[in-house]
């Protein structure tokens, strides 16, 4: 960490730790109150960069609860994000300090929760960066979107990401770029885009050729590119150039079939041509790519490309509250995170003088509900756009004694009860659930209501399906999954946590060789292990090749639920680690 953003730190730990800690969630700021006295930083540099990322459609305040398990290995071993709990408190000296205490890790979670409330939500966002805009200078700020925002909630699948849009355009977002954004049809996608008042751009989305020549749309025809690959920005007397990312994975993650004309990839070596060009051609006082790779292929992106000062990065959920230096051949890039849900908003000062950055300060802001004031304008959009579906979503089907939640490389518990819930009403003896990372948390003692298990569920291929599939076939699926988490190189890491997985146990060693990492699965109901040529009866959703034929598995969820009426003493199905014992991503 730089000497000024570790100063920086420093000073917004004292700043939000003085922050009153309210006898319960409901208690909220007064009008009397002064957000300055939380969320104004101290004056520096003469360009400012507000980032969000991941929000997955969460208009409201939410609670979100950090990982447990966010491993770190090989190169990235012990480094953030791969550091939880207690050490991550200690890493970043932050131990004691409840507030950041509770928004940085799980320790003290359910208490933490209960006194400081909700974080996030999109009224309370555009207070803050209404202020932090404001009080730069709106002509020396600009407001970026990592990606991730059209989709995670039922109203943003109801209107096929078009309220988040508008969302989008009252918050103020100067550019943006997509990962989930990807996963409505290709003309809703664009028809979406020319709404966006911010620029949408991605320098890794091109156009196949034989879709150019039947007529597909472009945004540069000679090239290919789908989108327009960067932009350049005068802020003040500084000028800035801004590149974007998309996920590279896509197609690969999320169905083809939804855009059937668009290729994706990392494309390390078109970005460094692209990036030698503007520092040529434009000659910008700073580049940032504003990506939406992942943390740790954004850190390999900086080692293996020259020329980039920052990358604003998103995909991971990760809540990183410093920039993360990466040295290559010409210097030092720094890589950023801003969480998910959201619960964060990065600010990063820059000091231009003489066409180069001299120096900057970067914090990471959590957004505690209560601590802001909401915004008139975006809590009346928000409940105009919640008001056709505001009774189905606030309809109770559960209560729960547990904290449900998912996040991490392994089953959180909302996992389990999916995977239950398919186990249950599938008639299965195992069942599978994709690693997702989206999905909000629900506390002990709240209803479950159908607006939160859209959190979990709220997606373009939801439908569920049963099918028989051998000992062998389902350890070759995790084998495979396996190796998208824990490969050693970050560029064939792509994307989502482990499969969750219902009715089965299982040993894995993360830094054992492809093919090898998965042993002893074990059936949980009677001990028995999984025998390679028998065939069992697996149930699941969200299938990326084709369509499956069941009901979507929100459906599915609440019957389950509609039995079961009440959470309590869940299991949850976490496989047997080895080989991480004092591995700081793990508690």
């Amino acid at each position: 960490m730089s000497k000024l953003s570790r100063r920086e730190f420093i000073y917004m730990m004292s700043v939000l730790g003085a922050a009153p800690v309210f006898a319960n969630s409901h208690t909220r700021m007064t009008d009397t109150n002064k957000l300055e006295d939380y969320y104004k930083l101290k004056s520096f540099g003469n360009v400012r960069l507000l980032h969000m990322t991941d929000s997955h459609a969460q208009l409201m305040p939410v609670y979100f609860r950090e990982p447990s398990v966010n491993l770190g290995l090989h190169g990235n071993y012990g480094k953030p994000p791969h550091i939880v709990g207690e050490k991550l408190l200690d890493y970043y000296g932050i131990k004691g300090n409840k507030r950041l205490e509770y928004a940085y890790s799980c320790v003290n979670f359910e208490k933490h929760a209960k006194v400081m409330g909700r974080v996030g939500g999109f009224s309370q966002l555009k207070t803050v960066i209404d202020f932090l805009r404001n009080n730069y200078g709106k002509e020396k700020t600009l407001m970026l979107d990592g990606g991730d925002t059209w989709q995670g909630s039922a109203t943003a699948l109801y209107t096929r990401g078009r309220d988040m849009v508008g969302a989008m355009n009252l918050l103020g977002v100067d550019i943006a770029v997509g990962h989930w954004e990807f996963t409505y049809k290709a003309e809703e996608i664009l028809a979406n885009v020319k709404e966006l008042d911010a620029e949408f751009l991605a320098q890794n989305v091109f156009v196949k050729e034989d879709a150019l020549m039947d007529g597909a749309e472009a945004y540069d025809e000679d090239s290919g590119l789908a989108f327009k690959p960067y932009t350049i920005k005068k802020m003040g007397n500084a000028r800035v150039a801004v590149i974007g990312q998309a996920f590279p994975y896509t197609t690969i993650a999320n169905p083809q079939r939804f855009i059937p004309d668009w290729t994706f990839g990392i494309k390390d070596e078109e970005m460094q041509e692209l990036v030698d060009t503007i520092r040529d051609e434009e000659k910008p006082d700073a580049v940032i790519v504003l990506s939406h790779n992942g943390f740790d292929v954004d850190q390999k992106m900086a080692e293996v490309c020259t020329g980039i000062d920052f990358i604003m990065g998103g995909h991971t959920h990760d809540g990183v509250p410093e920039a993360v230096p990466v040295k290559n051949e010409e210097g030092t890039t720094y890589v950023c995170n801003a969480g998910s849900n959201g619960k964060f908003l990065n600010v990063l000062d820059l000091d231009i003088q003489n066409g180069k950055i001299k120096d900057f300060k970067f914090t990471l802001l959590p957004i505690f509900s209560d601590l802001v004031p909401e915004d008139k304008e975006m809590k009346a959009y928000i409940e105009k756009v919640r008001l056709p579906f505001i009774k189905d979503l606030n309809r109770t089907i559960a209560t729960t004694e547990e904290t449900l939640f998912r996040r991490g490389n392994f089953n959180g518990s909302w996992d389990q009860i999916i995977c239950d819930a398919l186990i249950d009403v599938k008639g299965a003896d195992i069942s599978l659930s994709p690693g997702f990372r989206w999905g909000t948390t629900v506390m002990p003692g709240q209803d479950i209501t159908f607006d939160d298990l859209m959190t979990q569920t709220a997606m373009t291929y939801p439908e569920t399906y049963a099918r028989d599939i051998t000992g062998q076939g389902i350890k070759d699926i995790l084998e495979d999954v396996a190796d998208n988490l824990f490969n050693a190189d970050p560029f064939y890491q792509q994307g989502g946590d482990m499969v969750r997985t219902g009715g089965i146990s299982y040993k894995i060693d993360p830094k054992a060789k492809m093919g090898s990492r998965i042993s002893d699965i074990q059936l949980t109901k009677n001990g028995k292990k999984l025998q390679a040529s028998k065939s069992y009866k697996v149930a699941g959703w969200s299938t990326v090749g084709s369509k499956s034929p069941g009901e979507p598995v929100w459906e599915t969820v609440e019957t389950y639920l509609g039995n079961v009426k009440h959470i309590v003493n869940l299991r949850v199905d976490t496989p047997d680690i080895i080989g991480v014992k004092n591995n700081p991503g793990i508690i």
